[in-house]
């Protein structure tokens, strides 16, 4: 497989790598994450001048018509800064799903907002019951007249807090469980009959659990047709689980880097402890489960570009690979860096934190291997 990248690629790493070498090592990030927003305002302004805000969007509305590999590489090297930026639920997860679902006058409006800074975006698709299927959603929309009603629960909802506008699926015909029935709708949170609950997550970022109690919006509020919202919102999160994985690979190369280069320099029996025939081993292991999950990302990030039935089961493969190589490569990195890797103060832990908590979003390795059996038992 052929791992080289185009000149739009190697620009966007290089950018990249540059900013999180420069401004934003591990304790500028841990600032930032303890701060009232969560975030710095200056650097979303900033990746809005690089063009990361347009990288996967059309150049109809002020983008960079980025295709899905191209996210791949940047998310990779905001893996290795833990980025606490809303990128991923404003660029990925919202302007992405208003790109495949909203009419063509929406898109315009909204998306040139995303493109130049001006507009953040949360979806809140995530429910108690379905982290992930959102043929489960509950939450229901109730058409009165020309208005609809909205009554249900959104949880885990990443960059709530900082969001312009949600976008919230909710079903508008059918019972739970049916593929269709799901519209998608563009709510504003500080609208009547909409609570956040906002907390800081496990890995330093930000999200809410939102309550909509009798949240009454316009037709006009519908993004796309009612009812129609399903598909896009599979691909969207089949498209976000490509992302996610390679951000965990970024994880895993800084990691690997960081693990060796400490044991190359902590002494034990007057030696370092990397001739350690032992712990060159369990270095090797890291190393082949953090190529491996690379390999898996490149592979995922062509065949779910495609769309289609294959996407889903994609998606859950690559999903199932980051869950496992994750894990060996996070215990690894604590374990060979003794009591020291579990410490706040060292960003070992952080990194560790980050995987696991990305090992849970849109379903976790269980849930899609189990999700693999299922589908292989079906035929």
């Amino acid at each position: 497989m052929d791992f080289s990248l185009n000149d739009i690629q190697q620009m966007m790493q290089d950018s990249a790598a540059k900013f999180i070498q420069n401004d934003y090592d591990f304790e500028t990030r841990r600032g930032l994450s303890n701060s009232s927003a969560g975030y710095s305002e200056d650097n979303w302004k900033l990746f809005a001048e690089l063009g990361w805000l347009a990288l996967p969007i059309k150049e109809a509305y002020g983008g960079l018509d980025g295709d899905l590999v191209d996210t791949m590489v940047l998310q990779q090297e905001f893996g290795k800064g833990l980025l606490v930026e809303p990128y991923y639920a404003t660029v990925l997860l919202g302007a992405n799903l208003i790109q495949k679902q909203a009419s063509d006058a929406q898109k315009l409006e909204l998306l040139e907002q995303v493109v130049a800074g001006e507009l953040k975006l949360a979806l809140a698709h995530s429910e108690a019951q379905a982290s992930f299927d959102v043929s489960q959603t509950k939450t229901r929309a109730e058409k009165q007249g020309d208005q609809y009603v909205l009554n249900g629960h959104k949880a885990v909802v990443l960059g709530a807090e900082s969001a312009d506008y949600l976008l919230v699926p909710a079903r508008t015909s059918g019972v739970m469980g049916d593929a269709e029935g799901i519209t998608l709708f563009l709510i504003d949170p500080k609208s009547a009959g909409v609570q956040l609950r906002g907390y800081a997550t496990n890995d330093g970022l930000r999200a809410a659990d939102v309550g909509l109690t009798d949240v009454t919006v316009s037709a006009s509020s519908i993004l796309g047709q009612a009812d129609s919202a399903a598909p896009a919102i599979e691909l969207v999160l089949n498209e976000a689980i490509v992302a996610l994985g390679a951000e965990a690979v970024g994880i895993m190369e800084k990691l690997l880097a960081a693990t060796s280069e400490y044991i190359k320099t902590r002494q034990q029996f007057d030696q370092p402890i990397s001739r350690f025939q032992v712990l060159q081993h369990r270095l090797a292991d890291m190393f082949m489960e953090t190529e491996q999950a690379k390999s898996m990302v490149y592979f995922a990030a062509m065949e779910v570009a495609k769309g289609g039935p294959e996407a889903s089961r994609v998606a859950s493969m690559l999903k199932v690979k980051i869950g496992s190589a994750g894990r060996l490569v996070g215990q690894q990195a604590v374990q060979l860096h003794g009591g020291m890797g579990i410490t706040d103060e060292l960003d070992v832990g952080h990194f560790f934190k980050r995987l696991t908590c990305i090992n849970n979003q849109l379903g976790s390795r269980d849930y899609h291997l189990q999700s693999l059996v299922n589908k292989a038992a079906a035929g």
